[in-house]
């Protein structure tokens, strides 16, 4: 473990994520007791994307990037369970801020009380709009990228395989940070790494039943089973050393690339899943900076 996160371990907050309303208002007590995010070179609007549902989304512009923008759709983690625009804030605005890019943070629907395809369903809307509405929002239509942590960059991989199955408007780059990919739990990591810091094979059976219900997964659900991976946008993918999900993620990078797709893949040593939230850590600056730089150079 890297010695300036393990310092914080024992003083990291339990998640019960059997109990998704209470999960729900710790976190967002916790994210709100944070200091608020350096915004001032950003534009920052909430808008309302039309929808069955509507879906609400929180748009990031830097004041001084170019026009036109290349942007993102940027999907919060938190297990399908918790997060939202608020809870994401502080990342988003990062994001927007060291990238360039306009950033488009959703709010999707949350399990258990709407179970898969609801958030997938709520992150295509807001890709056709994103699309739709490109000229007006000062957007390249040419430069849309999605991306995402945790269960987020999950969504994002299966919004990736959406699209190219559907037809769907083109996607430039997968930015996928730390995603929940397989819902088998059956790599080495899922299988050994039962007592990590933040994020265990327990929470993990949890969430994904969360998320499912009595459905069996797909691929757009869970990425991981997808057979056909040809055709998929260029991807980072960074994952963290003692992260359950650590495997399946190098799995799914190695599939791209034998399937050619150009892949970045960074294993961080010494760090676990969402340890980037300790920021005084210089690992994790370095996390944050390279995600940014990596969406800088693919939105380019």
């Amino acid at each position: 473990m890297d010695p300036e996160l393990e310092a914080f371990i024992p003083f990291l907050p339990d998640t019960d994520v059997t109990d998704p309303l209470t999960a729900r208002r710790n976190f967002a007590e916790r994210a709100a007791a944070r200091p608020a995010p350096e915004a001032e070179l950003l534009d920052v609007e909430d808008r309302t994307v039309p929808g069955d549902p509507d879906v609400a989304v929180r748009i990031y512009r830097p004041r001084d990037g170019t026009s036109p923008l290349g942007a993102i759709i940027w999907l919060h983690g938190g297990g399908f369970v918790f997060g939202d625009l608020e809870t994401e804030h502080p990342w988003a605005a990062k994001l927007a801020h060291g990238s360039g890019a306009l950033v488009v943070s959703v709010d999707y629907r949350r399990s258990p009380e709407h179970r898969y395809p609801a958030a997938l369903d709520d992150a295509w809307t807001v890709l056709g709009w994103l699309a739709g509405h490109a000229e007006e929002l000062g957007v390249d239509p040419e430069r849309i990228a999605v991306g995402g942590h945790s269960a987020g960059g999950g969504l994002a991989a299966g919004l990736a395989l959406r699209s190219r199955d559907r037809r769907g408007p083109a996607i430039r780059f997968q930015l996928l940070n730390q995603p929940g990919l397989d819902d088998r739990q059956e790599t080495w990591s899922q299988r050994h790494f039962t007592a990590t810091p933040w994020h265990d094979r327990a929470k993990l059976t949890a969430i994904w039943a969360h998320y499912l219900g009595d459905a069996v997964a797909d691929e757009y659900a869970a990425p991981a089973r997808a057979t056909e991976l040809s055709g998929l946008p260029p991807a980072y993918i960074s994952t963290a050393e003692f992260d359950p999900l650590r495997d399946e993620e190098i799995v799914y990078a190695l599939q791209l690339m034998q399937a050619g797709v150009p892949v970045e893949l960074h294993q961080w040593p010494g760090t676990f899943h969402g340890s980037q939230a300790i920021l005084s850590a210089d690992v994790s600056q370095r996390q944050l900076a390279e995600l940014c730089e990596v969406l800088r150079r693919a939105l380019a």
